[in-house]
């Protein structure tokens, strides 16, 4: 074995052991690899480490590292180009065990290999597991690591991280999260969302609670509406037979939107600690309130992409993706008007909208502020527009405040503008990607930006009823939009005041 390269230990961090299972598929490849590296980088792992991995395929560790070192040049080219040197003691750090996830001898091996590891590098068994795998075979990984004792706790902590969807439905999460249980506690289990872990989101918390000029109005006295827009450019793709079971609700309602929408309405943590914290999201998605099945034609309007030539490029219908059902009804696109039953949001309407093949590739939350009650200049502005916060999750990250300006000029003429900040002019500033900043919280054992078992049940309790009147009423509308648009025409009905509109999002907060 090849000695493992130590370094002078400026984290944190304690000597471990990060495994990954389904080392050779995408998520592996394009996220978590280079994520690693980028942490080895900037000298945040333990002084002791080592990145293990785990696949179906039969490969030697030196086949393994030549791989990852092929992976990582075409996923981040720059970043190995400028540190060739970084690029090597990283791939020292690098093992490979082939384990097929549904052989059980497999993780006998692979303890065997652990123990090993950890005896000739005198490494602690303290491990992270990464299931990078399809979710049908969370269970079976678990029970299989159960069997073999790779979840003990007697000779080290161990903690396992699991991608979205968790679950498929209310009843399967429940049903999952027993399953995983079995052999791991809630303190073990940590539920990636890689939307938590955007710099932005986190930042959400920080504009509201750390500005005296925010948290005042950040309630129903005087907020008018919220809309919450993750809207993606590109269709499907090559995922087409994955996102046909799935659709956009279950894709990006129950798991991103609704946690971001957690984030932006949670009351004030008593502590700033991880379980304070989950405590007040928690209480945000316990606060919804139920769409009823014979609701859900007036609260929820869903849509599916059509066949559309776009600056002559023709795009292809959602029907005709690859891997999809011809006569399917999955939606790909989802805009909803949802309360929260508490004291803060008494009756102030929540827009959440997501789509694919959308004009622009874009995350934000836009906090629109009651007017003045006494409008003196209200027949003299260009634009009826309320006031805006801004919330820009991406691109082009950053915060806004949109006001009205007197036009320069006799008489009083006014306009809407903006002020922003954008994390760009902070040059001097690394911004982590998601990846980066929740692998190495579940290193050190920060679970903050993780989902709770309480709030995956919450968001899919609310989720469920309207999936489940999709699946059973026939009458309720599938709406057709074209590609580059912002969904059906029908979305609009949402609002109850007809001169209403959603915001058109635009890269540098322009407003309309």
């Amino acid at each position: 074995m090849d000695e493992i390269v130590k370094k002078k230990k400026k984290s944190n961090v304690e000597n471990q052991i990060l495994v990954i299972f389904g080392s050779n598929g995408d998520l592996s490849k394009r996220k978590l690899i280079p994520a690693i590296f980028q942490l080895y980088i900037d000298n945040l792992l333990p002084e002791k480490f080592i990145l293990l991995c785990a696949g179906s395929q039969e490969k030697s560790e030196k086949e393994n590292r030549e791989d990852v070192s092929e992976t990582l040049n075409k996923f981040v080219p720059k970043t190995t180009a400028e540190n060739p040197e970084a690029l090597k003691g990283f791939l020292d750090v690098l093992y490979y065990k082939k384990v097929h996830n549904q052989t059980e001898s497999d993780f006998v091996g692979l303890k065997e290999y652990i123990d090993g590891l950890s005896a000739t590098l005198e490494i602690p068994k303290n491990i992270v597991y990464y299931f990078s795998i399809p979710p049908f075979l969370y269970e079976v990984v678990a029970s299989n690591m159960v069997k073999c004792g790779l979840n003990t706790e007697l000779d080290g902590w161990k903690r396992i991280i699991v991608e979205k969807p968790f679950g498929y439905s209310y009843d399967t999460a429940i049903d999952l999260d027993k399953k995983l249980r079995n052999g791991f506690n809630e303190e073990q289990i940590y539920r990636i969302d890689h939307y938590l872990g955007k710099e932005t989101v986190q930042n959400i918390m920080v504009t509201r609670f750390s500005n005296g000029f925010f948290e005042p109005i950040w309630n129903r006295k005087y907020v008018d509406r919220v809309e919450i827009t993750g809207a993606e450019k590109i269709g499907v793709g090559d995922r087409g037979g994955y996102y046909d079971t799935s659709g956009a609700m279950r894709d990006m309602i129950q798991n991103h939107l609704l946690q971001v929408l957690a984030v932006v309405a949670m009351e004030p943590p008593s502590v700033f600690d991880s379980e304070s914290i989950r405590n007040e999201s928690v209480k945000v998605l316990q606060s919804l309130r139920q769409i009823k099945p014979a609701q859900v034609s007036k609260y929820v309007v869903r849509g599916q992409y059509t066949e559309t030539a776009v600056d002559d490029v023709v795009k292809k219908a959602y029907l005709q993706e690859k891997g999809v059902n011809p006569e399917s009804t999955t939606e790909t696109f989802v805009a909803l008007k949802l309360f929260i039953d508490n004291w803060r949001w008494s009756e102030v309407p929540f827009y959440v909208r997501t789509g694919k093949n959308l004009p622009e590739r874009v995350t934000e939350v836009v906090i629109h502020l009651k007017p003045a009650p006494h409008q003196l200049f209200k027949q003299r502005c260009m634009s009826q527009s309320t006031n805006m916060i801004i919330l820009r999750i991406n691109p082009d990250a950053g915060v806004a405040v949109d006001f009205g300006m007197k036009i320069p000029g006799a008489g009083y003429k006014v306009q809407n503008v903006n002020m922003a900040f954008h994390y760009s002019d902070l040059a001097d500033k690394k911004i982590s990607e998601a990846y980066e900043r929740l692998l190495l919280d579940a290193m050190i054992g920060d679970s903050t930006l993780y989902a709770r078992a309480d709030a995956v049940k919450a968001s899919w309790k609310f989720v469920d009823p309207i999936l489940t009147a999709w699946k059973n009423d026939p009458s309720i509308p599938l709406y057709q939009y074209n590609c580059n648009t912002w969904g059906p025409k029908e979305v609009d009905s949402l609002f109850d005041e007809k001169f209403l509109k959603w915001r058109a999002p635009f890269q540098k907060f322009k407003t309309e």
